[in-house]
């Protein structure tokens, strides 16, 4: 007989606080984003999109957090794969929603296994980033 180990899964109130964190350090950073969390099915739980953003940012974070479930990394991690030669350079999109490879999409993780990600959007890359990893740092 094998033992398991349960793991709580990410909740909404994980999620909002999440969202939160990330507000919060995009307030610190300057910078305006939007912020979608995904449950590990991929079934949206929370999602901001600061009305100063621009509309595509909410798509943007949407995807991010998506790619970054599905490929169970950050997608700061995946960009050199999609150029010619990398790794996913010939990865098919007929997927439910296109993987976004650029960097601001981060998986959520309890007790070593992925429960959601969270996705930022709308700054620079490297800011989206900085943003959700601070908001799942928070979390942990």
């Amino acid at each position: 007989m094998s033992t398991t180990t349960a793991v709580a899964p990410l909740s909404t109130a994980d999620a909002e606080a999440l969202v939160t964190a990330a507000r919060e350090a995009a307030e610190a950073a300057g910078v305006t984003v939007s912020v979608t969390v995904l449950d590990a099915g991929g079934h949206l739980l929370a999602f901001r999109r600061d009305d100063r953003a621009v509309l595509i940012s909410g798509e943007t974070s949407t995807r991010k957090a998506y790619t970054a479930l599905q490929l169970d990394t950050p997608t700061a991690d995946l960009v050199d794969a999609v150029q010619p030669g990398g790794l996913f350079h010939t990865l098919p999109t007929a997927l439910d929603r296109p993987l976004l490879f650029i960097a601001g999409g981060v998986p959520v993780r309890r007790g070593g296994r992925l429960i959601g990600a969270i996705g930022v959007g709308g700054g620079a890359p490297e800011q989206d980033h900085a943003v959700a990893t601070a908001a799942v740092d928070v979390l942990v």
